[in-house]
């Protein structure tokens, strides 16, 4: 069975390298969706595959860590990148391109990561994240899976490579999630009651 969860964010980016000139040359915004689509053959305790609620932890906090918020490019120009951390308390540093597929990409590793360092106590079994879709557009989006999402051919993408602003890091629940996550830290995720 496969379940999907809707989250939303407000983004600023350039995609350096793309044939549209306002893509790569101007700074731009997207209201994105993300779809994630996790699967299981078995339920839990509650008679679901993974209850929606937890995913508004620390899932909804990596997923809202893009919110009105500029992303950039690690291999972007220095003084650009520079400028745009000195300009903004909110943005996020990747180490691929901010296209719609490496945003698929890089939020299939951070959640699929969080996931296999999760406990969970609420009789769930096997619960894999099946997919990323990433909404840009109305009309456009990029779905990835795990193939895709720890592909070399398509930039390395590894959690020590990704930078939150103080101000992003802030809004989370955990403040050190991303830390905790590149340590291999346990999370538990809370009983039902």
């Amino acid at each position: 069975m496969i379940i999907r969860k809707e989250f939303k964010f407000e983004n600023a980016h350039i995609v350096r390298g793309c044939s549209s000139v306002k893509c790569r040359s101007s700074l731009h915004g997207h209201s994105y969706r993300v779809e994630l689509l996790f699967e299981s053959n078995f339920l839990d305790n509650g008679q679901m595959v993974y209850d929606f609620g937890l995913m508004k932890q620390n899932m909804k906090d990596l997923i809202e860590s893009f919110d009105h918020a500029v992303t950039l490019w690690s291999g972007d120009e220095k003084s650009y990148v520079e400028d745009m951390k000195h300009h903004s308390d909110r943005w996020v540093e990747l180490p691929v391109s901010p296209s719609a597929e490496q945003f698929s990409r890089v939020l299939f590793v951070m959640v699929d990561k969080l996931l296999q360092l999760t406990s969970t106590v609420n009789g769930e079994k096997e619960v894999k994240l099946n997919s990323v879709i990433v909404h840009e557009t109305a009309t456009g989006y990029a779905q990835c899976f795990s193939k895709d999402a720890y592909s070399k051919a398509m930039g390395e993408i590894r959690l020590v490579d990704i930078g939150f602003s103080e101000e992003v890091k802030r809004d989370f629940n955990d403040a050190e999630l991303l830390e905790k996550m590149i340590a291999n830290n346990s999370f538990i995720n809370p009983k039902a009651v």
